[in-house]
């Protein structure tokens, strides 16, 4: 048993530093702000609805929108998440360098730690909120929360900035960004419709506005705004039609609730709107505690 349990830590740090470890040929990166282990561990991709599939880890959702002109990707997860995310998109059936525009919930290292590396692989197009344009550009160093000590993940150029209600369009595909600040500057929902064999379904992927520990309201001096895009976002997310939805981490949905590894194509497991409702109200409860203290 002891020479089991060695075996198993030995290749738990193998898989933990794969995802954190940077080539000595690109920037420096400062170590991680923190870290989980379920955000590196492996979850088998599956279908959620029509041409939209679940490619992340367990926790840290990475979802591919396939298309007839090519294929895009939303958020890439930690450093070192490329090598899973590609074993999933071809286990799916699908090529990896058939990703043509790379998006994301929010520029915080989590979600977009591997946007470089993909970039690089794949030559696709980097589009992301303007407001997270800059922390993707410097590594997470201007992020208003945890920037300031230099480079977090690989810097990376962003190829169009994008704004509330922009639409991101590749073959069939028509995505809407909607702009929902505070959890970082630039954080934004994706809104849009796939289709599979019976109809078709809305699907919102939601960037949940959490607050950070160090988000000090009504603002600060990084972000004096914060208060006013906290309460901005939770009043729009209200309000937001869709049939199915999903978010940036499978705790906010209750992915593993919904959907076990061995299950089979079941879209209308995730269209629980109480669900969604229970979240949004339980975050605007933890906004309005922590701006009436």
């Amino acid at each position: 048993m002891q020479k089991f349990n060695l075996t198993l830590a030995t290749l738990l740090l193998i898989t933990i530093l794969s995802f954190v470890t940077i080539p000595s040929s690109c920037q420096k990166l400062i170590p991680l702000p923190n870290f989980k282990q379920e955000w590196v561990q492996d979850y088998k991709p599956f279908r959620i609805a029509g041409n939209l599939y679940y490619v992340g880890s367990y926790d840290l959702c990475s979802y591919l929108i396939t298309t007839s002109r090519g294929h895009i990707l939303i958020n890439t997860g930690l450093p070192g998440s490329d090598t899973m995310i590609r074993r999933h998109v071809e286990a799916l059936g699908f090529k990896f360098s058939d990703i043509r525009i790379l998006l994301t919930n929010q520029a915080h290292f989590d979600h977009v730690g591997a946007m470089a590396a993909i970039k690089k692989m794949t030559g696709a197009s980097i589009m992301i909120d303007d407001k997270d344009a800059p922390v993707l550009a410097d590594g997470g160093n201007s992020d208003y929360t945890m920037g300031g000590k230099g480079p977090i993940f690989q810097p990376v150029k962003v190829d169009r900035r994008l704004h509330d209600q922009d639409t991101v369009k590749l073959g069939e595909m028509r995505i809407v960004l909607l702009h929902h600040p505070g959890h970082t500057k630039g954080s934004c929902s994706f809104l849009f419709d796939v289709k599979d064999e019976a109809r078709s379904y809305r699907v919102l992927i939601a960037n949940m506005p959490t607050i950070l520990e160090e988000t000090k309201f009504p603002g600060m001096p990084s972000y004096p705004e914060v208060g006013k895009d906290y309460a901005y976002t939770l009043e729009a997310m209200k309000g937001l039609q869709f049939d199915i939805w999903v978010a940036a981490h499978a705790n906010q949905f209750d992915l593993h609730k919904k959907h076990a590894p061995e299950d089979g194509y079941r879209p209308e497991a995730f269209s629980d709107r109480a669900d969604y409702d229970l979240a949004i109200s339980q975050l605007r409860d933890a906004y309005l505690k922590r701006i009436n203290p």
